[in-house]
C-alpha cells in the first residue's frame, strides 16, 4: 500500500471488503504452509481476518466499517505506529498476490473509503510455476524444505502407470449431447431480474501519486495564476483523478516541473470547452519545451567544461611533466602527409595517445582552428564523454578522409554520427578507436570496389572480359587411331574419378 501521508489512512475512515470466492481445504493449506512463511503469522492472520468479513456461504462485499473494527481486532493502537504496522502487513499481502487495496475518493463529503479487494490463494503447481515466488520461499525456508514442501502437496499418479506410455483419448460427452435448451423463447423477465441482483463492482480511477513522480494538485493549484482562464479547468482536477492521471502522463513522459507544468497548462488551446484536457496538444507543447531544455543543458555542459579545462590549465604544475601512456605497435596508424617532414610514426602515435584534442586540432591547422571544427569536439568532449585519445583518433580519422579526396563533406551531423556511433559500440579506448577507424576502411573499400566493377560494366559492355571460343582447325587434320584410343581412356579415367569423388 503506497501512502505518503498517514493522515489519509487513520482508524476513523471507512472501508469494506470485496472477496468473489471462498477458502478450500487446499487454500487452507496453501495459507498456512507456504504464505505464512513468506509474509509472516501477522499478515495471515490480517488475510483470515477480512474474509471472514464476507460470510463464509456467500460471495460479494462486506458492510461498510470504520477501521476501528481492524485497529481494535488485531490489537493495534490507532496511532501513527500502528497505521504503519498495519500498512505494513497489507503491503506484504499485496505483494504475495493476495490482496489488491483501492482507495476510492466520494466528492459528495470529501472523503475516502478503502476496499480490500482479496485474491484466492493460487493452487501448488500455479505456485511452483511463478519463479519470483518460488525463490523467495526458498530464501525463507531453504531449497530442501520447498522441494519437501511440494511433495507434500502434490499426490502422485499410481504406481501402475509409472514407465507405461498411454494413448490419452477424450471420451467425455459436450453438454448439448445431453441437455436442450428452449432457445425460441426469450425471457427478458429473468434477465432482467439477474441483472438488477447482481452485485456492481466499483471500480477504481487510477491515480498517479506524487511519489511515483507524479504532481499533486495542491502543488500545481499554489503555483497556477490567479487571473489566468484555464483556472477554472485546473480547479475541477481535484476531483476528476483521470484528468489529473493524464497530465501527470505528461509530467513523467517529458520529466517537467510543476513550475513548467503551470506555464504548458496556462497556454491556449490545452482544454476543451468542457475542461477536458488535449493530450495531443499538450504533449506537443511539452515536447517543444524538453527539446529546448536539453540544446539548453549542452550549451551549459559545453561551457563548463572550458570553465574547468581552463581552470585546470591554469592550476597544473608545469614542474611535473604528465604522464605518457606507450602504443603498441600493433595499433600505430599511418602518419599523414603533411606530418612525414616533421615525426615519424611512433612520435605522431604518441601524439594521438597523449596530446588533448585542442592541442590536436591546433597541429593539423598551422593558423587558428576553424571555429565550427572547435565547437563540434567541445560538444562530443563534454557531452558525449568520449574519452580524450579517442577523440584523437576520431580527428585523425576526418583528417585522412579530406587528404584521400573523397567527396564526403565533414560537417556537424556527419561527425556526430560517427561518435554516436562510437558511443553505440562501446569504444573507450585507444586501441578500440584504431580497430574502429581500420574496420571502416574494410567496409568503404569493400563498397568502392563494389561500385567501380557495376560502373566497369555498365558502359556498353567494353570492359567485360572476352571468352576464348574453340574453333575449327584451319587444315581439317584427322585424328589418328591412337590418338583416339588415348583420348577414350582420359574419358573413362575422369568418369571414373568423378564416381569416386
Amino acid at each position: 500500500m503506497r501512502m505518503t501521508n498517514f493522515l489519509h489512512y487513520t482508524e476513523n475512515h471507512r472501508y469494506c471488503v470485496y472477496r468473489d470466492f471462498c477458502l478450500s481445504g487446499l487454500d487452507d493449506k496453501m495459507l498456512s504452509s507456504i504464505y505464512q512463511p513468506m509474509v509472516g503469522a501477522f499478515a495471515i492472520s490480517l488475510y483470515r481476518l477480512l474474509c471472514t468479513h464476507v460470510p463464509l456461504e456467500k460471495v460479494g462485499y462486506s458492510p461498510i466499517d470504520q477501521q476501528r473494527r481492524l485497529f481494535l481486532t488485531l490489537g493495534l493502537e490507532p496511532s501513527e505506529k500502528g497505521r504503519r504496522y498495519l500498512i505494513e502487513q497489507t503491503s506484504k499481502l499485496e505483494a504475495v498476490g493476495l490482496l489488491q487495496t483501492s482507495r476510492l475518493y466520494a466528492p459528495e463529503n470529501d472523503d475516502y473509503i478503502y476496499e480490500y479487494e482479496l485474491q484466492t490463494p493460487l493452487s501448488p503447481s500455479e505456485f511452483f510455476n511463478t519463479q519470483h515466488l518460488t525463490l523467495l520461499l526458498r530464501d525463507k525456508v531453504g531449497k530442501f524444505a520447498v522441494l519437501a514442501l511440494r511433495e507434500q502437496l502434490w499426490s502422485k499418479e499410481p504406481q501402475e502407470w509409472t514407465g507405461v506410455s498411454f494413448n490419452k483419448e477424450n471420451i467425455s460427452v459436450p453438454f448439448y449431447d445431453i441437455f436442450e435448451l428452449n432457445t425460441h423463447v426469450i425471457d427478458y423477465e429473468l434477465e432482467q431480474a439477474l441483472t438488477e441482483v447482481e452485485t456492481p463492482r466499483k471500480q477504481a480511477v487510477p491515480v498517479v501519486s506524487a511519489g511515483e513522480g507524479g504532481l499533486n494538485y495542491a502543488d500545481i493549484i499554489l503555483r497556477f495564476p490567479r487571473e489566468s482562464r484555464n483556472r477554472v479547468f485546473v480547479e475541477r482536477l481535484r476531483h476528476d483523478h483521470e484528468q489529473l492521471g493524464v497530465v501527470n502522463y505528461v509530467v513523467r513522459k517529458y520529466d517537467l516541473n510543476v513550475q513548467d507544468l503551470c506555464r504548458l497548462l496556462d497556454e491556449d488551446g490545452i482544454f476543451s470547452s468542457q475542461g477536458e484536457v488535449m493530450l495531443d496538444d499538450l504533449q506537443h507543447k511539452a515536447s517543444l519545451h524538453f527539446r529546448q531544455g536539453m540544446k539548453l543543458q549542452e550549451k551549459r555542459q559545453v561551457t563548463a567544461g572550458k570553465v574547468v579545462a581552463l581552470h585546470q590549465e591554469l592550476s597544473a604544475d608545469q614542474d611535473v611533466p604528465a604522464e605518457e601512456h606507450a602504443v603498441q605497435s600493433e595499433y600505430y596508424v599511418e602518419v599523414p602527409l603533411q606530418f612525414q617532414s616533421k615525426c615519424d610514426i611512433h612520435q605522431y602515435n604518441m601524439m594521438l595517445r597523449n596530446e588533448p584534442y585542442t592541442r590536436l586540432l591546433q597541429t593539423f591547422f598551422p593558423g587558428s582552428v576553424p571555429a565550427h571544427f572547435m565547437d563540434m569536439f567541445e560538444k562530443i568532449d563534454h557531452s558525449y564523454k568520449l574519452p580524450g585519445e579517442v577523440i584523437n583518433i576520431l580527428i585523425h580519422y576526418l583528417m585522412s578522409l579530406i587528404a584521400a579526396g573523397g567527396d564526403q563533406r565533414i560537417n556537424r551531423n556527419f561527425v556526430e554520427a560517427i561518435a554516436s556511433n562510437m558511443l553505440l559500440k562501446q569504444v573507450d579506448t585507444y586501441e578500440k578507436a584504431v580497430q574502429y577507424i581500420r574496420d571502416q576502411a574494410k567496409s568503404k573499400g569493400k563498397q568502392a570496389a563494389a561500385a567501380s566493377r557495376t560502373r566497369t560494366y555498365a558502359k556498353g559492355g567494353k570492359g567485360k572480359p572476352e571468352i576464348p571460343v574453340a574453333q575449327t582447325s584451319a587444315g581439317g587434320e584427322s585424328v589418328t587411331e591412337e590418338e583416339y584410343e588415348e583420348m577414350l581412356r582420359l574419358a573413362a579415367e575422369m568418369q571414373t574419378s568423378k564416381k569416386r569423388g
